[in-house]
């Protein structure tokens, strides 16, 4: 897509609330959206998917578009997050990977020696765009109905794409799927660090070129996702873990060349002793989850980066007067960073109530800042 015909230019929405506050300026009204928003928490996303499996959802232009607009026109959030998952490259390239109900990311073959990761490597990650096609075109989809339901609200709505860090996808294929401790990852990086050092890599460029893709054909933003960096020792993410995360975001911001220059988004889970690390590959906004305050975050990483979050999703479930409170206590928090994208500390749980979170969008956009507070 040639930068003229992107949405950034074409509809507005470099100007809209989320793109602004990501880089650097804050709009009068805190933007908001939430991880994990399109899917599972909405009855319409359940009914949409009663039959097909998670990664037929993903790779059906019609279905994804679809679910991602759902959270968009029921909570009136400032932006739409791609609906999609973070194994959806590694099933391009042609791993052996299914989406098991109730657990996650299942994959055939694991791979925990270097033998086994040589040959996975082999793998071109060319793959992702030449067999992405489903991705472009619900991305496509997913921009020409946020264009028509910005032009009803009388704003621009922008698509967040996003992709799998390479820690968290290696941590699923050694693995084999989920883990409490990740500790086959962990130990594959001290017994195997030249294998490692190759598995990561091979990762970075295809999850890099996923993110690119989605962005290419559209995603005016786009967010790192690394659900288990927080395992690591701080040491050990920054020798085996952080080049590789950065390299994953090459792809997206050599997409400024060509004039599409979106900010980039970098996020972890219990990640409070390496924010400052994650901040420092060149990130436009740095996600923070639930355990660190923002204004605490901000002091480990400075005030030249934006913050995300970081509502505990537990308050969704609390009384209506204490979730307000915490909502305004976050929104407070977040004046000591340049600007601020309200969001949950983490995505939102299966058994929200929608209702609640369409509460808490209002909550966000009611909320003014002390003329005096702002600094």
């Amino acid at each position: 897509m040639a930068a003229a015909a992107h949405p950034l230019t074409a509809h507005g929405t470099s100007a809209s609330r989320l793109v602004r506050a990501l880089r650097g300026e804050r709009p009068e009204t805190t933007p908001v959206w939430f991880m994990r928003q399109a899917g599972r928490s909405l009855p319409e996303y359940r009914a949409l998917r009663a039959t097909g499996t998670m990664l037929d959802a993903c790779l059906t232009p019609e279905l994804a578009s679809e679910i991602t607009m759902q959270p968009v026109r029921r909570h009136g959030v400032d932006a739409a997050v791609f609906f999609s998952d973070i194994i959806v490259p590694l099933h391009l390239v042609g791993v052996e990977v299914e989406i098991a109900a109730g657990r996650g990311p299942v994959f055939r073959h694991p791979v925990r020696t270097a033998a086994e990761i040589s040959d996975l490597v082999r793998i071109d990650p060319a793959l992702v765009e030449e067999r992405g096609d489903a991705v472009v075109e619900a991305v496509q989809r997913t921009v020409a109905m946020l264009a028509e339901e910005g032009d009803r609200r009388g704003e621009a709505l922008p698509l967040i794409g996003f992709a799998g860090a390479p820690f968290t996808l290696a941590a699923y294929l050694v693995e084999g799927g989920p883990s409490k401790d990740h500790l086959a990852a962990r130990s594959l990086i001290h017994s195997e660090p030249a294998a490692w050092a190759d598995l990561t890599a091979w990762l970075a460029e295809v999850t890099g070129r996923f993110l690119a893709l989605q962005v290419r054909a559209g995603a005016s933003a786009a967010q790192l996702f690394d659900s288990w960096a927080g395992a690591l020792a701080p040491a050990d993410y920054r020798r085996a873990v952080l080049p590789a995360s950065a390299a994953a975001l090459e792809p997206a911001r050599a997409l400024r060349g060509e004039g599409i220059d979106v900010p980039l988004i970098h996020f972890g889970v219990g990640t409070g002793e390496i924010l400052a690390d994650m901040a420092s590959i060149g990130v436009d906004a740095l996600g923070v989850d639930y355990r660190v305050d923002l204004d605490d975050a901000v002091a480990r990483i400075g005030r030249d980066v934006t913050v995300q979050g970081n509502l505990d999703p537990a308050l969704l479930f609390a009384p209506e007067d204490v979730r307000r409170r915490a909502a305004h206590a976050a929104l407070g928090a977040g004046l000591a960073a340049r600007a601020h994208v309200f969001n949950l500390g983490h995505g939102v749980p299966m058994n929200t109530d929608p209702a609640v979170l369409t509460d808490l969008v209002r909550t966000v956009h009611d909320w003014r800042a002390p003329a005096e507070s702002v600094r």
